[in-house]
């Protein structure tokens, strides 16, 4: 029996960004380097395969610095930590790699910048995040203010409404992000914002393509692990651009293929974690059960690349 025809939407940019592969590189260079095993302090980006596949080659995934041997090299996740953590590290003289993204360690900058001009920042992100706290953490504690939604603006108590700052999560939906800064400045007035947008490249480009896509098509799925915010919020971004279906599914297996239903068109796309090793197996999982054909619906272009850090890079002395 012929399989039922169906069309699968492929958003572009999608899957890994800059700062993934720049994270994964810097474990995998750190074991080369000194050999297993080398520890990580939180998941070094939110994906269970990437994980697992690390673990595989020697990583070693803890959540506190004080679950490391002083003797063992120690890498910091990609989502960044409290200006505690290298400082603990240091004291201890243990071997350490910052892994976390750059355009993280903007947003740090920003803050310590700001706290530096007295002002007190307020940052809108996603309480318990590795990344807000890691954000947080560069100031002392009272220095920043959390928001995660335009109604919690309304509750600040800010020590001087006349010297404020914001900062933003990098992986926010930049709708969501735009309603909180609409609050934020409607309340404070003088408030000051970044110089650049906080949200990362990666985040508003994937979510851009989904905007793109999720009209188009009957279903939306988003690959990615549920602990990955960039991931989650795509998901939010495809309903509310009108696909009445959308799902996060970590792998193909996840996919419940019962809820599909009659689907003739159907939307992909990856969080910024994701590898395109998840992203074709989900497609193969398709063209099991149907007679596809790929369309690509790109809305940018992305070529940016960061370096790992000077202790991994070969051309030098290895001085960290």
């Amino acid at each position: 029996m012929p399989l039922p025809p169906l069309t699968l939407l492929l958003a572009a940019p999608r899957g890994f960004c800059a700062g993934v592969d720049r994270a994964i590189r810097i474990v995998e260079l750190a074991l080369e380097k000194w050999g297993a095993p080398v520890y990580v302090r939180h998941e070094i980006v939110h994906n269970k395969f990437v994980v697992d596949a690390l673990k595989a080659k020697g990583a070693v995934f803890v959540e506190e610095l004080d679950e490391c041997p002083d003797d063992r090299p120690v890498v910091f996740s990609a989502h960044g930590v409290p200006k505690s953590v290298p400082e603990a590290a240091e004291r201890r003289n243990m071997i350490y790699v910052d892994a976390t993204c750059p355009l993280v360690s903007k947003v740090h900058i920003e803050a310590a910048r700001h706290a530096e001009s007295g002002l007190q920042m307020v940052m809108i992100g996603h309480a318990g995040h590795p990344e807000t706290i890691g954000t947080m953490g560069q100031l002392p504690p009272g220095e920043v203010l959390l928001v995660e939604k335009a109604a919690d603006v309304a509750a600040l108590q800010p020590r001087d409404a006349e010297r404020l700052a914001y900062i933003t999560q990098t992986t926010l939906s930049v709708d969501d992000s735009a309603e909180v800064i609409a609050a934020l400045t409607a309340r404070f007035p003088t408030i000051t914002g970044p110089h650049r947008e906080d949200i990362c490249y990666a985040t508003t480009n994937r979510q851009a393509a989904v905007k793109a896509v999720a009209p188009k098509v009957d279903a939306l799925l988003v690959i990615g692990s549920p602990n990955s915010s960039n991931s989650r919020r795509l998901v939010e971004v495809a309903a509310r651009a009108g696909c009445a279906y959308t799902r996060l599914v970590p792998r193909a297996a996840d996919i419940d293929w019962a809820a599909l239903g009659d689907v003739r068109k159907v939307g992909i796309t990856a969080g910024a974690s994701a590898p395109e090793f998840l992203i074709r197996e989900v497609i193969d999982a398709f063209r099991a059960r149907y007679e596809v054909s790929e369309q690509v619906v790109e809305t940018a272009i992305e070529d940016v690349e960061f370096k790992v850090p000077r202790v991994l890079r070969q051309d030098t002395d290895g001085a960290r």
